[in-house]
């Protein structure tokens, strides 16, 4: 439809001017419309919890193999009691422990890294990393050789998990970033379930092709995630903070779907840079040293404060690792055998695996309607009771129960440590706060896989199922962690979520609403904002 000289009339709905941020203070004019463009971008980040669940599953059936055990521990299954054809408990914590060792002092390089270099350089760095560990695992035909290639391997998984979390919630729209960065503890279980179903696959072949294969398709996962993310941007984030606006501008529209003027990308990009400044001046700056101190300047009592943050995200990640789950995934195929009247441990830790992967989608919706806090406290685990290690019915108990176990970690703690860690930092430490939680998390990992064979095992301590008593008591006390501790984010942009950290407590948190913008209390304006007409976009 025109008018009388010819140009397209406009509905005066569409040429409304936009709301200024302190209009829209709940943040709708905050972030534009989500495409579906803008959901395959982040989600395709997810992939990383491949490397993760994959790496850490595959080990679990391989120690159980029987020409794994031949061939690096030297002994002959046909003249070798049942009991003692084993890996001895040493030999095991060494091997799946070096790996979360790796990933602990990766977890901290990432941080600079991602700083120096970008998020997504710094992951597809990892990937290459991992690679040459995984070639050195597959090459192996000793303990010596498969222990350095799991700790190089590691290298590259901590610089991938660290960094990706971080990535995500930077890209993420505030809308959907809760359910997003659930899915790389999705990924995380599909990487474990693939890992078992490989090892169910092999487990009876009678030459190196029953270890190789499970380690050598870790390659495939490698070369997927670095080249998909070359077509990915960077975060505009990492370029705000490096005073990049130009480049933030680029690839904030590419990750919004929007035009490079569009006010949208204005508004967003203006309070993002409206954030960092604010934080800038709040935290002293300095040099390298410096900057790695700001992460525990402050009061521990401040809710505010660097230093609480960090302690946070260090401790939800210890807390995540305190459930026990990664028990059952890294030594479940040997716990399973040591329960005598399992005919294939194998296919049962399959199907433990499995139940992780249905189980997590729960998340998606419970993260983003439900929100953080409720989601973790809804953790209730079974544990499981000493019964008669031969009796059938017993074990099978047991096992149901440890299904359970794991539908509640997965539906709950899995996905919602890694997204609240990657939403309570300011942008300036954003990075290495990030990295040190993530480096708590295969801190207490690595500590789990070396302590949990000498507790375990029929030739140390011998605790069986009773360990599980211990895993309960451990997720009672995350239970009232959370309750405490936890702020609500759910609905807020990462800058909103700063100031709700300076404004409430974790018990007030999800009652808070924005009403301000860092934009209108620094002043910051952005000087190419457009005022354009409102361009229909469907929204997902």
């Amino acid at each position: 439809m025109t008018d009388t000289n010819g140009v397209p009339e406009v509905s005066a709905t569409a040429l409304a001017p936009m709301q200024s941020p302190s209009q829209s203070l709940e943040g709708e004019r905050l972030e534009a419309p989500v495409t579906w463009k803008t959901y395959l971008m982040c989600v395709f980040a997810a992939f990383g919890g491949i490397f993760f669940g994959y790496d850490s599953g595959y080990i679990n059936g391989v120690l159980g193999m029987d020409y794994f055990i031949e061939t690096f521990e030297g002994l002959d299954k046909a003249t070798t009691p049942p009991d003692q054809f084993v890996i001895p408990s040493s030999r095991k914590s060494l091997i799946v422990s070096i790996l979360s060792a790796g990933t602990f002092f990766g977890a901290i390089i990432a941080g600079d890294l991602a700083d120096w270099f970008g998020r997504r350089t710094t992951v597809i760095a990892g990937c290459v990393v991992f690679t040459v560990g995984v070639v050195l695992q597959t090459a192996s035909t000793s303990i010596g050789l498969l222990v350095a290639g799991r700790l190089i391997a590691g290298f590259g998984v901590g610089f991938v998990s660290a960094v990706i979390i971080l990535y995500m919630a930077e890209i993420s729209p505030r809308k959907a970033r809760g359910a997003i960065v659930s899915g790389y503890q999705f990924c995380v279980t599909i990487g474990l379930m693939l890992a078992s179903c490989v090892d169910y696959g092999t487990e009876h072949r009678s030459d190196s092709g029953s270890y190789r294969i499970p380690v050598g398709l870790q390659l495939l996962w490698a070369t997927i995630l670095a080249t998909g993310l070359l077509f990915l941007p960077e975060s505009p984030r990492y370029f705000v903070r490096k005073g990049d606006k130009e480049k933030a501008r680029q690839s904030l529209s590419r990750l919004r779907g929007q035009p490079i003027d569009s006010e949208y990308i204005s508004i967003e990009l203006t309070e993002i840079d409206a954030n960092l400044q604010y934080e800038m001046q709040a935290i002293p700056q300095g040099g390298y040293f410096s900057s790695w101190a700001n992460c525990f300047r402050g009061s521990i009592f401040s809710p505010n404060s660097n230093l609480r943050r960090t302690v946070l995200g260090t401790s939800l990640q210890m807390m995540q690792q305190w459930t026990g789950v990664n028990f059952v995934f890294y030594f479940g195929t040997t716990f399973f055998t040591q329960l005598g009247t399992i005919s294939n441990p194998f296919l049962i830790s399959m199907i433990t695996t499995i139940v992780n992967v249905c189980s997590t989608p729960i998340s998606f919706y419970a993260i983003e309607k439900l929100g953080r806090r409720p989601s973790s406290c809804g953790f209730i685990v079974a544990i499981i009771g000493v019964t008669d290690g031969q009796n059938p019915h017993a074990v099978s108990a047991m096992i149901a129960f440890i299904c359970i176990y794991i539908f509640f970690f997965a539906s709950t703690w899995g996905p919602g440590a890694w997204v609240v860690i990657g939403e309570i930092y300011p942008l300036p430490i954003r990075s290495r706060g990030v990295a040190l939680s993530t480096a708590s998390n295969w801190l207490w990992n690595c500590i789990i896989a070396v302590i949990t064979p000498y507790m375990v095992d029929t030739d140390q301590g011998n605790l069986g199922a009773k360990v599980f008593f211990i895993w309960g008591s451990l997720c009672t006390c995350a239970f009232v962690y959370t309750y405490f501790l936890i702020p609500e984010t759910k609905g807020l942009t990462l800058e909103q979520v700063d100031k709700m950290m300076e404004e409430t407590t974790p018990r007030t948190s999800s009652k808070w609403k924005p009403h301000s913008t860092f934009a209108d209390d620094m002043g910051v304006t952005d000087e190419k904002a457009v005022v354009a007409p409102k361009v229909a976009h469907v929204e997902v």
